[in-house]
């Protein structure tokens, strides 16, 4: 019996079922992968993988104080894409002035922050803000994103989401019984 199951299960890991698919040739909604509030629910990954979701957590944080998290997370994921030793050298200083210095415009609390000397820019390279990045990242998932997702900000999109999507849902079935009473 085992070895059915490990067959069945390995069919199903190499064959996945085809999608299935509404009147028209679009992904049933139970079939499509998760979108928009759904989707940031899930973890704050995929929040910050959705540029609406940055949107909407930049707007919390704005309120609570604390944009600079997100700023300076999202400024180091831009920095690692960043080719070139110059290029590294200026983007590099430009996160330290505003991020880490203790005269930053936007100063981020973190752990070590003093030890992340000026020094540092001169040799730069992709993971050198790593550790403070992980730190914000750790903070913004236990402590800000659960307040997210309770937040009116958050509960208001979710809303206006769902009522577009029962809107569309309407109009498709409306659609499909105009073709099954018209033919």
């Amino acid at each position: 019996l085992s070895f059915l199951k490990m067959l069945v299960f390995s069919f199903f890991f190499f064959f996945p079922p085809p999608e299935i698919n509404d009147g028209e040739g679009h992904p049933s909604s139970s079939h499509q992968a998760l979108k928009g509030t759904s989707k940031w629910a899930t973890s704050l990954e995929s929040l910050l993988e959705d540029p609406e979701g940055v949107k909407r957590f930049r707007e919390f944080l704005k309120k609570e104080f604390s944009e600079e998290n997100v700023l300076f997370w999202l400024a180091c994921e831009e920095f690692k894409k960043t080719q070139g030793k110059k290029q590294m050298q200026e983007k590099a200083k430009e996160i330290y002035m505003t991020f880490l210095s203790s005269k930053a415009s936007s100063q981020v609390n973190v752990e070590g922050q003093s030890r992340l000397s000026e020094t540092i820019l001169e040799t730069p390279h992709p993971l050198m803000f790593q550790k403070l990045q992980d730190q914000i990242f750790n903070l913004m998932k236990y402590d800000s994103y659960s307040r997210f997702l309770k937040s009116d900000i958050f509960l208001n999109h979710k809303k206006s989401e769902e009522q577009e999507e029962n809107s569309a849902e309407a109009q498709t079935a409306a659609k499909r019984a105009s073709r099954i009473y018209n033919t």
